[in-house]
């Protein structure tokens, strides 16, 4: 069968977790060369032996996203083992939960350097490399919070609308260099993060699933299997005329 991304190398940040793992996995499996950008080197290592025994290649570079330069070390590394760079997946984000009269300077500087600003100069990096190797595509993961956001939700909804201007920017800017940027709005899906603030409101797995399909127009909660093969088709020629695109994962679900 054909591996649609035979040869390129795909940079993913937050690349050990939720969707960002299965994109990892999946863009191995399709022929790249994948790079996973984040903290937690054990997961990391467990994640690059699988997609070792499935015959394809990746590494992990150390990188706080709370520092630019670690931001750009991540594709410094990438050039120096691959170089080059085809694609970058910016799916690292916190999600915090206080509403707009609870929110403390902490938590919106916090989320803030992660959601917006590392990606930011990741994109920044990406994006001169990209121009040397002849263009690449860029994806975004946003969510339905960028247009308004829950009332619990104020901070992550004002960094993912930030993140969806980025996004349009460089699909505007950057096309006259045949680098694509795409905006991958991301359902409510049960990771590991969601489902560790949910218990904190004392709601398991299955009472999460309940609760959720309630809002849900399509009447469940999506899956990570639903969001990685549009990712792996944005990073791939196939998509070669799409950028400034918003592909929503959400089952029909807006919020505004």
């Amino acid at each position: 069968m054909e591996q649609i991304l035979q040869d390129k190398v795909i940079v993913v940040s937050g690349g050990t977790k939720g969707v960002g793992r299965g994109i990892v996995l999946e863009s191995a499996r399709q022929g790249a060369k994948v790079v996973i950008g984040g903290r937690d080197q054990a997961a990391a290592d467990r994640i690059l032996e699988q997609v070792c025994a499935a015959g394809g290649e990746g590494s992990f570079v150390r990188t706080d996203l709370y520092k630019a330069e670690d931001c750009a070390k991540l594709f410094d590394e990438t050039i120096a083992r691959y170089g080059k760079v085809d694609g970058f997946v910016n799916y690292a984000g916190l999600l915090p939960a206080a509403t707009l009269l609870d929110s403390t300077p902490e938590l919106f500087d916090n989320t803030f350097s992660v959601n917006i600003r590392a990606a930011f100069f990741c994109t920044q990096s990406a994006v001169r490399y990209m121009q040397k190797n002849g263009g690449g595509s860029i994806v975004m993961f946003g969510s339905p919070h960028a247009w308004c956001g829950e009332k619990d939700r104020p901070v992550y909804a004002c960094s993912k609308g930030a993140l969806l201007t980025l996004s349009e920017h460089v699909a505007h800017h950057y096309a006259v260099d045949q680098i694509r940027c795409n905006f991958v709005t991301m359902g409510w899906v049960p990771t590991e993060g969601e489902l560790a603030l949910r218990a904190t409101q004392g709601m398991d797995n299955s009472a999460l699933h309940d609760f959720a399909k309630d809002f849900l127009p399509m009447g469940r909660m999506q899956e990570i299997e639903d969001h990685v093969p549009g990712v792996i088709y944005l990073l791939s020629d196939y998509a070669s005329q799409v950028t400034g695109a918003n592909l929503r994962v959400t089952g029909g679900f807006y919020i505004s």
